[in-house]
């Protein structure tokens, strides 16, 4: 799944009066009405747990400037927070400052999926900033390049050679 670009995101809460948090992809929008988003966190996240016990979550979507945040906060056992312009939010956790946008969430359900969970949070407060995403691609992170006009773009595409072998599709 290394060629799926994805944004890059940090996911904070307050947990016993002090903020946590940890870099994750795995997030997507997943609903306008009622506004849902999800994302996946490992079962071996020591942070996801303490999140989940105080029942709401920001997830800041990082700008391509914030690559050293991405780092700090997917590493463990130390002070992510150390030198990082934060405030807190409406229900209680990290916004992070500069980011391209973040959202206040309350916790709505938890999935079991294999090595990770399937969290569904309801946006309750949100805000954006300025600036080009931060994404992660094959294993490193990137920047985006110039935007595709995508109607000249599609002409300039080679039609998918099919594999007879592989019989009807």
């Amino acid at each position: 799944m290394g060629r799926f670009a994805t944004g890059v995101t940090v996911v904070t809460a307050v947990a016993g009066g002090e903020p946590i948090g940890f870099t994750c992809q795995s997030f997507v929008s997943l609903s306008l009405e009622p506004p849902l988003v999800a994302l996946a966190p490992a079962k071996s996240s020591t942070s996801w747990p303490r999140m989940a016990a105080a029942g709401a979550f920001c997830i800041n979507v990082l700008a391509a400037d914030q690559v050293g945040l991405a780092r700090a906060f997917a590493s463990s056992g130390s002070d992510k927070f150390a030198g990082v312009e934060w405030s807190l939010g409406s229900l209680g956790a990290p916004v992070i400052g500069n980011v391209l946008a973040w959202a206040q969430c309350v916790l709505e359900l938890v999935h079991d999926a294999g090595d990770h969970e399937i969290v569904v949070g309801r946006v309750a407060d949100l805000g954006t900033g300025e600036g080009s995403p931060l994404v992660y691609y094959r294993g490193t992170f990137v920047r985006l390049g110039d935007a595709v006009d995508l109607p000249a773009a599609a002409e300039q595409v080679a039609p998918i050679a099919t594999d007879r072998a592989l019989g009807p599709t």
